[in-house]
């Protein structure tokens, strides 16, 4: 989401497999939870450089190579269920290594050298390129999700409870920072190697860049101090004594609206691409653009965001964001005009910021410390398959919905089906916002801003209403 949004640091090669302990740094020591802090927000950048020069030009590869509406949607549903397995495998991969950072150091570099064959296969073997790319997903996504869990757990280990908010949008918000670059920069290769009739060569740049930027995540990962957090990634039972024993009954309920709402995201989410490259013949540099929008809005309200969960309840955070996220595909229904499209797309980047934090961060809020991988692990993976499920029930109504609605006289045809699925995909977004969100509660003791004051405390409108005398001149000072 949505669903899950920097300068660069050097780029220092790593060493062998097998030196992992040499990559622990012997100058951090005296603050070691300070300084990991600080490399988990570089490992946020050069994650979403990896993502954002890489993972998400995979659908815009994949028209590259002619794949259709199915191809895409299997795209972005295989992967995920490859890593649902991923996920639930974590917490006793972890156990069968012996220690945090060997399994990161495993994932890291197979993740990494999964772009070798995503990039050769489908140029070598172009008949069935689509579905290569698909394979190599997979195998890219398996060892990325493979470390997830044990990575968030670590990282939630280093901050309280009352600050988690706080620090993980500041993650965030370099996330969204990095992802505009990065988007920015592999939008103008791609569009630069498309005018030159070169547009393979683009893809390469930018996939060699985004295995770079992976390596260097790697190396930030490795700073992580574990001191104190080694036990606590290994809970005494399994997933089900977890789930059906130990999860409240508020957390249980809090996995289906979870699931539920990816699903109906992925409705709609692997078509847009689908939608303005072929369908409104955008170049790569409006999708950059358009995409870039979100991002910027993201980078400019998860900090308040955050300070609004940690202050009022990750709960509200999510009402809030989920009572406005059905609103955001039906832009699409309404207008082509790009300048439009972009300004709502800003504007689903402001909540799309709220809603993937909340979503975050009451799952550590939920769950004890010794479970908490157990909980991020099981989350992740009911958000998987609730995306993948979407995604494939997406890429067949985009093949069997008609292209034209009509009531009486009234008749819409847009240029595609795809904007209808994506009406769709906001009716059932708000069917589970209205059905799902009363059944869990706050997990924490936090406070309630008073109703008339609710909207002066939402990100954008809380510095404007600062700046802005809201007061009337006759009431009393």
């Amino acid at each position: 989401m949505n669903a899950s949004g920097a300068p660069l640091q050097s780029n220092t090669a790593l060493p062998p497999l097998s030196s992992a302990a040499a990559l622990a740094p012997d100058e951090d020591q005296t603050f070691p939870d300070l300084m990991s802090r600080r490399y988990g927000v570089r490992d946020a950048a050069f994650q979403a450089v990896a993502q954002g020069g890489g993972e998400h030009y995979f659908s815009a590869f994949a028209l590259y190579l002619h794949a259709t509406p199915l191809h895409i949607g299997i795209l972005a549903a295989l992967p995920q269920f490859v890593g649902v397995i991923a996920q639930l495998a974590s917490v006793k991969l972890v156990q069968h290594f012996g220690h945090p950072h060997r399994l990161l150091l495993t994932g890291g570099w197979a993740q990494t050298l999964c772009w070798v064959p995503l990039l050769a296969l489908p140029f070598l073997f172009p008949q069935i390129g689509p579905w290569l790319l698909v394979g190599c997903a997979m195998l890219y996504f398996a060892f990325g999700h493979g470390t997830a869990p044990v990575w968030h757990s670590l990282l939630a280990g280093l901050v309280e409870p009352e600050d988690r908010g706080s620090y993980f949008a500041k993650r965030a918000r370099m996330t969204a920072l990095a992802s505009f670059v990065a988007l920015g920069v592999a939008g103008s290769i791609l569009t630069l190697g498309q005018s030159w009739e070169i547009a393979w060569l683009g893809f390469v740049v930018v996939f060699l860049g985004s295995a770079a930027a992976r390596l260097a995540a790697l190396r930030c990962q490795m700073r992580i101090s574990t001191s104190g957090l080694v036990q606590g990634l290994e809970a005494p039972k399994g997933f089900r004594h977890f789930l059906f024993q130990t999860a409240t009954l508020n957390f249980r309920n809090f996995l289906l609206f979870s699931g539920s709402m990816h699903f109906a995201v992925l409705l709609s989410g692997p078509f847009f691409v689908v939608y303005l490259l072929r369908d409104l013949h955008w170049t790569y540099l409006h999708y950059a653009g358009w995409m870039a929008s979100s991002l910027l809005a993201q980078f400019l309200t998860l900090t308040p965001w955050g300070q609004f969960g940690d202050r009022y309840g990750n709960k509200l955070l999510l009402t809030m964001t989920s009572l406005a996220v059905p609103l955001l595909p039906l832009g699409y229904v309404l207008s082509e005009n790009y300048l439009f499209l972009l300004g709502w797309n800003f504007g689903g980047g402001v909540i799309w910021a709220g809603l993937s934090l909340g979503l975050q961060n009451y799952v550590l809020d939920s769950v004890r410390p010794e479970e908490r991988t157990r909980g991020i692990a099981l989350t992740n993976a009911m958000n998987a398959v609730g995306w993948g499920l979407g995604a494939l029930t997406g890429s067949w109504l985009a093949t069997v919905m008609p292209a034209t609605l009509a009531i009486g006289s009234w008749e819409l045809a847009p240029a595609s089906n795809l904007p209808l699925l994506f009406a769709l995909s906001g009716i059932l977004r708000l069917t589970i916002s209205v059905s799902l969100l009363h059944r869990f509660t706050e997990p924490r003791a936090v406070g309630r801003p008073p109703h008339q004051q609710l909207f002066r405390e939402l990100p954008i409108i809380k510095p404007l209403a600062a700046r802005l005398d809201w007061r009337s001149p006759r009431v009393a000072q």
